[in-house]
């Protein structure tokens, strides 16, 4: 987790660029009742800037997992890939949901690696995931 300082401006537009969700696991501020973190896609650490088109909101369990991964391996293929970039790539491209809207599938290489890496299907989510779905919460529109 990089320890620069995003300015207030930038970080709002980048929460609603996002519509305030986790730009990995799809959760949502309002309901996990918490900010979330703005995400460096490539990290400072590996030379990316903190500007709009490398930053993402994240929740905090999305990022301390990522750290400052930029790749993992593909679980099915076991090949080093390139994680998740939600500012250059489309979500619905890569994951969908299971028929009951709680288990996060990957549909891609880069899916599979970052719903593992991330571990996007986490037990505790997918509890909550139920919970949203009952309320109607879930999935994101």
């Amino acid at each position: 987790m990089s320890k620069i300082s995003v300015p207030p401006s930038l970080r709002q537009r980048v929460a609603e660029k996002f519509n305030h969700r986790c730009c990995y696991c799809q959760s949502q501020e309002e309901i996990a009742g918490m900010q979330f973190t703005m995400d460096h896609v490539i990290p400072d650490s590996l030379g990316g800037e903190t500007v709009e088109e490398n930053l993402c909101l994240a929740c905090w369990d999305c990022n301390l997992a990522k750290q400052k991964r930029i790749a993992a391996s593909d679980p099915e293929t076991e090949e080093i890939v390139a994680l998740f970039h939600p500012n250059q790539q489309n979500w619905e491209d890569h994951f969908a949901w299971d028929s009951s809207h709680v288990l996060m599938i990957g549909l891609t290489s880069t899916g599979r690696a970052t719903v593992s890496a991330l571990h996007l299907n986490r037990p505790l989510l997918m509890r909550a995931r139920e919970r949203w779905v009952s309320a109607g919460w879930h999935p994101p529109k």
